[in-house]
């Protein structure tokens, strides 16, 4: 009997081990130690019942063979009496109700970080768990939708414009309220929260030129103090761009004084498409990114069956030479000609020749903007004299002020393909008029901007990029032709 109560005693060291470290482990450990402190005292009345009958010699015998399991059971005994008084699981339930009294404020306890292989890791949260102050939706919006973080917001410039750029990219226009009171003044309140995201203001400055930049510098200064993180002012037409330079004394250069007002509003950025000239981004303190509009346009004509070797392209002007070189050197580089003109009063042109030959073949001439038209008409003119079989006028920024309508429906243009920068009223569209969209290549470059990736190959490549159709959205860019035939 002592021998089989030797094993009986030394099981629960066996099978439990080391003290439990867990719930299951301890209930175990606490029963079979009830068992052990049973068998212990079962022990003693068998000693105590031998020495009475056989002896204290038979006693110091079973002292031997039960006293190292008798030693080991009490020990057992202690520490797990030990470990449940000092259990993690007995300390929550002491700690978890906690609290402290701080200016007479409760504050619950916060759960603190839990350590891996000696490396800190903070707990995820779930649907199930989660701290009391953090709501548990806020948690799950803010890690399943990065794209919250980016807003865009449209002007009333050009809101047709913005709306094709938020379909692109598969987003909704940001809420905003935007009016004038009675003595023309402008107010603008966001209808929604922009604190920490990356903010895009789609406004372009067309006519009316001072109301629609007063209005982008409310927008910004709203944002700013808003705390947005990032404020891009998106500008499809930069205005007062072609007063970049003083040609005569005593002149301003506006176009400095009105990237100093955009960068004090608080503009972190600026994404401009076609300016007048390359050197007005050096008047801005902050980032530029300048795209073209040609890609677009160049996506159109080659979708026309004109031969290669018909085409030449036409600068209207000297100052728009490089523009018309690399227009026409993506046009299987075909060659270039040139009219020469001089001015001798503001939005007055007159004609004096051509550098070039265009006898018997179509005409592209390429420009940044059409306002008057009288340039381009003039040089129109000039190329039919000259023996073009066609002539086709190619712009990104339709101004169109009075009389460019008259002018350009007067029938020296085969096709007058313009760009939707600005916004051309219903009652200006005449039978040649072709409005191409940049919805997609600006889409592109703000994508690009948010995710800190390049935008040159847009430039150099036209619209075709590894981001394409990320939304589901064709990439190439739709035209509008405004046909009016007669019945």
């Amino acid at each position: 009997m002592g021998r089989n109560l030797h094993v009986l005693l030394l099981v629960p060291i066996v099978v439990l081990g080391p003290p439990p470290l867990n719930f299951c482990a301890l209930s175990l450990s606490l029963f079979l130690s009830i068992l052990c402190a049973g068998a212990l005292s079962l022990s003693l009345l068998v000693g105590a019942y031998l020495s009475w009958k056989r002896g204290w010699v038979c006693f110091l015998q079973f002292v031997r063979w039960q006293g190292v399991s008798i030693m080991a059971s009490v020990a057992f005994l202690s520490s797990s009496l030990f470990v449940s008084r000092s259990s993690p699981f007995a300390n929550n339930k002491r700690t978890e109700n906690r609290t402290f009294l701080q200016g007479g404020v409760r504050c619950k306890l916060v759960e603190p970080l839990q350590f891996s292989n000696g490396s800190p890791c903070i707990p995820a949260f779930n649907d199930l768990c989660g701290p009391d102050f953090l709501p548990l939706n806020y948690s799950r919006d803010f890690l399943s939708n990065n794209d919250r973080r980016l807003r865009i917001f449209s002007g009333t410039a050009n809101p047709t414009l913005s709306q094709e750029i938020a379909c692109y990219m598969g987003l909704e226009l940001g809420k905003i309220k935007i009016k004038r009171f009675a003595d023309g003044e402008i107010y603008v309140q966001l209808q929604e929260s922009v604190r920490g995201c990356d903010v895009f203001l789609v406004q372009p400055t067309c006519p009316p030129a001072n109301e629609n930049l007063m209005e982008l510098l409310i927008m910004i200064d709203a944002c700013r103090r808003a705390s947005a993180k990032n404020i891009t002012a998106v500008i499809p037409y930069f205005g007062y761009a072609r007063a970049d330079r003083k040609t005569q004394g005593r002149e301003s250069i506006a176009a400095k004084l009105v990237a100093n007002l955009i960068t004090e509003a608080g503009a972190n950025r600026v994404l401009a498409c076609d300016l007048h000239s390359g050197q007005s981004m050096g008047y801005f303190d902050i980032p530029v990114d300048h795209v073209y509009g040609q890609p677009v346009i160049l996506d159109y004509l080659a979708s026309k069956t004109i031969s290669s070797n018909d085409l030449v392209v036409v600068s209207p002007d000297v100052g728009g030479v490089a523009r018309a070189r690399a227009f026409a050197k993506k046009l299987s580089d075909a060659p270039l000609a040139i009219v020469d003109k001089r001015r001798q009063g503001h939005n007055v042109a007159e004609v004096m020749n051509l550098i070039g030959d265009v006898r018997g073949k179509v005409a592209v001439m390429v420009d940044d903007m059409i306002d008057t038209a009288g340039t381009i008409t003039n040089g129109a003119a000039l190329l039919h004299q000259e023996g073009a079989r066609e002539v086709y006028a190619c712009c990104t920024h339709a101004v169109f002020s009075p009389p460019a309508i008259e002018r350009l429906a007067g029938g020296l243009f085969q096709e007058v393909i313009i760009t939707n920068t600005i916004p051309v009223m219903e009652k200006n569209y005449f039978p040649q008029l072709t409005i191409l969209s940049v919805a997609n290549l600006l889409g592109e470059t703000i994508w690009r901007v948010h995710d800190d990736c390049s935008t040159i190959c847009l430039c150099t490549k036209g619209l075709q990029s590894p981001l394409a159709g990320r939304q589901g959205c064709a990439i190439s860019s739709y035209k509008v032709k405004k046909d009016f035939l007669e019945p």
